[in-house]
């Protein structure tokens, strides 16, 4: 009996009319971020290294705006993930990209107390697992900046279809912006691939989002692009807390 593979999620190939608009998409974002630039002294980006991320990453670079860039690397990524900050640094060779770990003996003592696996037992279990890994050191990356960036859009999940392009983040007591939150998928893979912008090779594999390695499968076809994010959960319980 043969094995017939489902068709996997692909990228988005934008169509002409999407591509001729980039440049137009280009320079509202570029327009947004010296917006926010006017308005704070310390801003802080966290780049997730998701192609939505890319984008502002390389709106950052392109328009000299003076915004500090950071990931959170939270021991579990891929390698694929991890090639791409090798990338970046060679296709922005003056820009840092500042790296935040999770506190070694936290993530040691949830493995003692839970297992290795935990994360897959509870949603309790996972999010105490996103704290540790995600949300803590975010809170250490975001000392001493008074508003920060995220990739988010409305589009990716059903818990961000309220999204605005301004927030105030009561937990951090700092203002938070999502440049890209009415972006449509298309309009990111447009401008990706217009600009040769890199990104994530999982991409190539079926993956439209990506987060920690045991945690992201990649989805069919007709699944959304958030399906294979924490996948045995539902799906109003996808986000590990970074954006509450």
């Amino acid at each position: 009996m043969s094995f017939i593979r489902p068709k996997l999620w692909e990228i988005p190939q934008p169509n002409e009319v999407i591509l001729k608009s980039v440049e137009c998409l280009r320079e509202t974002l570029f327009e947004r971020l010296r917006e926010i630039s006017s308005r704070h002294t310390q801003i802080k980006f966290a780049n997730s290294l998701a192609v939505e991320d890319m984008v502002i990453t390389d709106a950052i670079v392109q328009s000299g705006v003076d915004i500090e860039i950071f990931t959170l690397e939270t021991g579990k990524l891929n390698n694929e993930t991890l090639a791409l900050t090798d990338e970046i640094r060679r296709f922005y060779p003056d820009l840092t990209l500042q790296f935040y770990y999770p506190e070694r003996e936290s993530a040691e003592q949830y493995q003692q107390d839970f297992g290795k696996y935990a994360f897959y037992d509870s949603v309790e279990l996972r999010r105490k697992c996103c704290f540790i890994r995600k949300i803590e050191p975010l809170n250490r990356a975001l000392k001493g900046a008074d508003a920060w960036l995220t990739g988010q859009r409305r589009e990716q999940s059903v818990t961000r279809t309220e999204l605005q392009f301004h927030e105030y983040d009561t937990s951090r007591q700092m203002d938070k912006y999502n440049p890209i939150f009415d972006w449509s998928e298309q309009d990111v893979w447009a401008y990706i691939l217009k600009y040769g912008i890199p990104y994530n090779a999982l991409y190539k594999q079926g993956f439209p989002s990506i987060g920690c390695e045991p945690c992201t499968r990649p989805v069919k076809a007709e699944e959304d692009i958030r399906a294979g994010r924490w996948w045995w959960e539902n799906k109003d319980s996808k986000e590990c807390g970074l954006h509450k």
